[in-house]
């Protein structure tokens, strides 16, 4: 999975911390809560879950975009995220 060669690269490095790092990681419980949602629908908990790890997501994305455009788009490009538009 692309989750254990990102945290393989980034813990040399050790900034688990940053931005990208959450954002990655955010993505990736969205994923796979989006998958079990597929097959229990009415599980209610697990909706507002997801909606609140989009919300966390969406405001990191918002600061990256704000403190470092370039890696923005490189992240949103690595991850197939579409593009979140920033009122």
């Amino acid at each position: 999975m692309i989750k254990k060669v990102f945290i393989s690269v980034s813990s040399k490095e050790e900034n688990r911390g940053s931005v990208e790092f959450q954002i990655f990681s955010f993505t990736n419980k969205i994923r796979r809560l989006t998958s079990h949602l597929e097959l229990h629908k009415k599980d209610y908990l697990s909706q507002r879950g997801l909606r609140k790890i989009l919300g966390k997501r969406q405001r990191l994305l918002a600061y990256l975009s704000k403190k470092n455009g370039t890696h923005y788009k490189e992240l949103i490009g690595q991850l197939s995220i579409r593009e979140i538009k920033i009122r």
